[in-house]
């Protein structure tokens, strides 16, 4: 089995449009967040709070800055992601598919590798 992380991506338009029906929203996303744990292969999943609460630590100086808001220039928002443990990239893709997301938002599909996978270094 392998980790896949599918990322919650949107835009202010997507956002929007989830937000006005979002007691519809959440409990469709409740019955998929069920149906993926019945089939055993949710690891977690979680999602985030507005951007505009968020902060971003700059590392392009000599030292950090840190500034409000998501972004100087916002196309897609990280929205949440769900993890799960799948056979194959095909599964993830699969589960990615059912994901409810309003219309002009996008899951991004990515494999966690493996605590063997990452390199080690010599103590």
């Amino acid at each position: 089995m392998s980790k896949y992380l599918l990322v919650m991506r949107g835009t202010d338009e997507s956002n929007a449009a989830m937000m006005a029906d979002i007691d519809e929203m959440m409990a469709t996303t409740r019955r998929f967040i069920e149906e993926m744990v019945k089939a055993g292969v949710l690891l977690a999943a979680e999602g985030l709070d507005d951007p505009g609460q968020g902060v971003v630590v700059d590392f392009g100086g000599e030292a950090p800055v840190v500034t409000d808001g998501p972004y100087g220039e916002t196309k897609e928002l990280f929205g949440g992601f769900f993890l799960l443990d799948v056979a194959s990239k095909q599964e993830a893709v699969e589960w990615a598919k059912r994901v409810p997301a309003a219309r002009g938002s996008k899951i991004e599909v990515r494999r966690v590798p493996g605590s063997d996978e990452v390199p080690q270094v010599d103590q």
